[in-house]
């Protein structure tokens, strides 16, 4: 048995009733400039809201220290940085989506964010932060790099950190998805490739903008605190952030893979502050870096190799569902969205991931208020979740029949109507209980109707 979906602009996607059975959209239509201009407003604007995003956060913390430095230097070394800075940022951009429609093209789903369902990744992304933390805390002085400018080489390395801190701002943003940015990112990644860089390229200049635009007038830097002995208390205050993102990390692997995993992250953390030790015991010391540089290349090895010997067994000992999904929330699946539309039940789905900060949020905020559960169980609303913390091809499918490309998304689905209706990335109870609000009144449960029974 098969349904009809049918999205805004007239496109009509068949899903099966089978679990994760998605047909393919039909051909791409004509691209129309006054909806591409669009499409690139909301991609800028949502590049600009991102930099408020909280994945973010510890990546414009080290961009702060820049600026707060920024007085040792003259305008046009500063203007340099900050264009530097964004380079980083676009070639990012660019080779994430490369890379995504490369392997598209290859037969694989994918989305955005794909690269966080990944534990190799994780391991390596939680390492890098660590030591962030570890140099911003005052073990070694790699971090210098990233925000000092002073001789030539030190001028080399701080256009190359500028340009770094782009890529890892890109890095870190990329599970986060900003107001705009669904519809923008779910447009991109349907239309012809040129098309897809001018959203990302638009997408990465938002996200660059507020920086640049404070590097190209020095005049407002100038009521920044000077450099001084403060700056140090400041670099320590940062490292906290740094470490506050490995414990969110972290947990995503706990929460993706399991106890075995997260015991050998949290041992090879050891390896790295061991590297740290040699580096800020002997800094001078072209020895103590090559043990350190060894040290590394077994935190390298370790991350590739532990998530292939104990990644599967413990994705096959971890339970069906997600460990969030349980007593009212099940887990999705497309049959299951049929069987209760087909029993007149509406069906809500939050298209989650653990390493998605924004789903984490509106959780918490809205989602599993009191009162929000209250108006679910009281309209009889049949409760999903569908968990894209690890790779789900899927998921995936169905994100992109719904016009989107990453998490979070938000679906609700009335009895009838072929077009579930989609809820802002940023929700309130006020946002969720109004939809509930419009659903058609029952006077009369089904047969054996529960909200936490598909």
């Amino acid at each position: 048995m098969k349904g009809v979906l049918e999205l805004s602009g007239g496109r009509n996607y068949e899903i099966a009733a089978t679990p994760g059975a998605v047909a393919a959209p039909p051909p791409v239509p004509a691209v129309s400039l006054v909806a591409l201009a669009r499409i690139v407003g909301l991609a800028f604007l949502g590049g600009l809201l991102l930099n408020l995003m909280p994945c973010v956060f510890p990546v414009l913390f080290l961009k702060g220290l820049a600026l707060c430095r920024s007085g040792t230097k003259g305008r046009r070394e500063l203007c340099a940085h900050g264009l530097v800075y964004a380079a980083g940022i676009l070639v990012s951009f660019w080779v994430l989506v490369a890379v995504l429609l490369g392997l598209r093209a290859a037969g694989a789903t994918l989305g955005w964010g794909f690269q966080f369902q990944s534990p190799v990744f994780l391991f390596l992304l939680s390492g890098l932060f660590f030591l962030l933390g570890l140099s911003l805390a005052g073990q070694f002085e790699i971090g210098i790099s990233l925000t000092s400018a002073g001789g030539s080489l030190a001028a080399k390395q701080g256009y190359a950190g500028s340009f770094f801190t782009g890529v890892l701002a890109v890095v870190v943003a990329t599970p986060c998805t900003a107001p705009f940015m669904g519809v923008a990112i779910g447009y991109a990644l349907a239309q012809p490739a040129a098309v897809t860089f001018a959203v990302f390229t638009a997408l990465a200049l938002g996200l660059a903008a507020p920086y640049v635009v404070l590097t190209l007038q020095p005049a407002w830097t100038r009521l920044l605190p000077r450099p001084g002995v403060w700056m140090d208390v400041l670099k320590q205050a940062v490292s906290l952030f740094m470490f506050g993102t490995v414990i969110w990390l972290t947990w995503v692997v706990a929460q993706a893979y399991g106890a075995a995993l997260l015991a050998v992250l949290l041992s090879s953390f050891l390896l790295l502050a061991v590297a740290g030790w040699f580096l800020g015991r002997w800094p001078a010391k072209r020895w103590a870096t090559v043990v350190a540089v060894i040290i590394l290349a077994g935190f390298v090895f370790v991350s590739v190799a532990a998530p292939k010997k104990l990644g599967t067994a413990a994705e096959a000992a971890m339970p069906a569902a997600s460990p969030t999904a349980q007593a009212t929330w099940q887990p999705w699946s497309a049959d299951a969205v049929q069987r209760a539309l087909a029993a007149g039940q509406p069906v809500f789905v939050d298209f989650t991931a653990s390493w998605c900060l924004s789903c984490q949020v509106n959780e918490r905020v809205a989602l599993d208020q009191p009162q929000v559960m209250q108006a679910f169980q009281a309209a009889h609303v049949v409760l999903l979740k569908a968990d894209w913390t690890r790779q789900d091809p899927a998921i995936t499918e169905t994100l992109a029949a719904l016009g989107r490309s990453g998490v979070p998304v938000y679906a609700l689905y009335t009895p009838g109507q072929s077009d579930p209706e989609l809820l802002p990335q940023v929700l309130t109870p006020g946002i969720v209980m109004n939809a509930l609000s419009k659903l058609p009144q029952r006077t009369t449960p089904a047969s054996g109707d529960s909200s936490n029974q598909p």
